[in-house]
């Protein structure tokens, strides 16, 4: 039956490789959805099929195809969507009202939690900062492990408050969040979860223990009033049912962790590897702060280190891929997309066309000075009104630390690394990253 369906579509693209599978086996030994996608839009253009199992999935791989397919009254976020569904999630399917609503909570989420613990999120940043200015010049310093611990730190304790004070608890919780990312992380790509009974037991263990902690702080935090507002304080105020809150706030911490985390390890290696990014930023913390507080009001005038983050995320694709439903049947260019498809947004794909970006492999904060290039980032996504909120937090807080390390430290690249992509939902390094710091003065 399928098959037919195929041609019809007329999309081009590749035909299943096995009939249960479809195109899974070609995903696997490209390494990932993304180096796979990468292959399949330089093949055959910017709008391209294959099969995930017996579904017809469409991908997009240029700004331009991209364009026509976001509606910008959709409320539902593509990352997200993506999560929902690796995690079995059902509640999303609302109405677009309901879905708004949600929508709205989160950003206020993002909004009130970030207002109400920036002293603590200058707290971490400066510990952080302690630590590395009492390390020897020579030591390497472990970038992705620090990272992880620090977004961890920040993140658990603006999300679900202060049981998160308590670093044994957030040990805990960053054990289970490896279990469950490690498996989710890799995307739709690869089934042996089902075929693995002890993976999936621990995955399984993992995701109940992270369910269980939400659930006893969403019960704490409902209709009490605390001094410090977490996140999960704007999702409990609002006129949610107790799975909605679940879900939503299982997701943002899922998500928020990894790519603040990922985030901050990618801007630092890049700093380190380019020394005259490195020297306007400390020029421009320099000016904003003077010997002052970091404040969040003068955070906002940091407009290079917006820059520096967005070609960031640029440079590393760090959400290579995501995903949208398409609830009617759609056009793009000329091609009919049947309703119930499933639709690939190839990030990665358009964050390299040098169509849209000259040089596009050279990390260059400055290409974001042209208003034009800026609005193109965030018509896909990434900045602006249209950015997910797990992003928005993650910008916030890798600036406070920026702000924090680049005061007072040199970032030092190590000598003869070469730095590997690992692809998944979020992009992180193969191996670990290693710098060097030196103190300013």
């Amino acid at each position: 039956m399928y098959w037919a369906f195929r041609q019809a579509a007329g999309i081009p693209g590749i035909t299943p490789t096995e009939e249960k599978d479809g195109n899974l086996p070609d995903i696997v030994n490209s390494g990932s959805l993304h180096e796979f996608l990468v292959n399949l839009h330089e093949r055959y253009g910017p709008v391209v099929s294959f099969w995930f199992g017996r579904r017809l999935v469409v991908s997009l791989g240029t700004v331009d195809v991209l364009k026509q397919h976001i509606n910008p009254n959709k409320t539902s976020d593509p990352f997200e969507t993506m999560l929902k569904s690796l995690l079995r999630y059902q509640s999303g399917g609302g109405n677009v009202s309901e879905n708004h609503m949600r929508k709205k909570l989160c950003e206020n989420g993002v909004t009130n939690s970030l207002k109400s613990n920036f002293a603590l999120l200058l707290k971490l940043s400066e510990e952080l900062l302690d630590k590395w200015l009492s390390y020897p010049e020579t030591q390497h310093v472990p970038l992705s492990q620090h990272m992880l611990g620090f977004a961890m730190k920040s993140v658990t304790q603006m999300v679900m408050g202060s049981t998160f004070e308590n670093d044994q608890e957030v040990i805990r919780f960053q054990k289970n969040h490896g279990t469950v990312w490690s498996e989710i992380g890799k995307g739709f790509l690869d089934g042996s979860l089902d075929k693995n009974t002890t993976r999936k037991k621990q995955y399984e263990d993992a995701l109940v223990q992270l369910e269980s902690v939400l659930r006893n702080i969403i019960k704490e935090r409902k209709g009490r009033n605390f001094s410090q507002h977490i996140f999960i304080d704007s999702l409990v105020q609002g006129n949610l049912n107790d799975q909605q809150i679940l879900e939503d706030s299982m997701i943002f911490s899922l998500a928020s962790c990894i790519i603040t985390a990922k985030l901050c390890t990618w801007a630092i290696c890049f700093l380190t590897t380019s020394e005259e990014v490195q020297k306007k930023l400390y020029e421009e913390i320099n000016q904003v702060f003077g010997n002052g507080p970091i404040t969040p009001e003068k955070i906002e005038q940091l407009r290079y280190c917006q820059h520096v983050l967005c070609e960031t995320v640029r440079t590393a694709k760090l959400t290579p891929v995501s995903a949208q439903l398409q609830d009617i049947e759609g056009k793009i260019d000329q091609f009919i997309i049947p309703r119930e498809t499933l639709v690939l947004y190839a990030l990665g794909v358009v964050l390299q066309d040098p169509n849209t970006w000259p040089s596009p492999h050279k990390f260059d904060p400055d290409r974001f000075d042209d208003e034009l290039v800026m609005k193109t980032f965030s018509s896909l996504g990434f900045s602006g009104t249209r950015e997910c909120p797990e992003l928005r937090f993650a910008y916030m807080v890798t600036t406070v630390l920026l702000s924090v390390l680049v005061k007072r430290l040199h970032l030092l690249s190590v000598e003869g690394q070469v730095i590997e992509t690992k692809y998944e939902l979020v992009t992180s390094s193969r191996e670990e990253a290693w710098i060097t710091v030196s103190k300013r003065y």
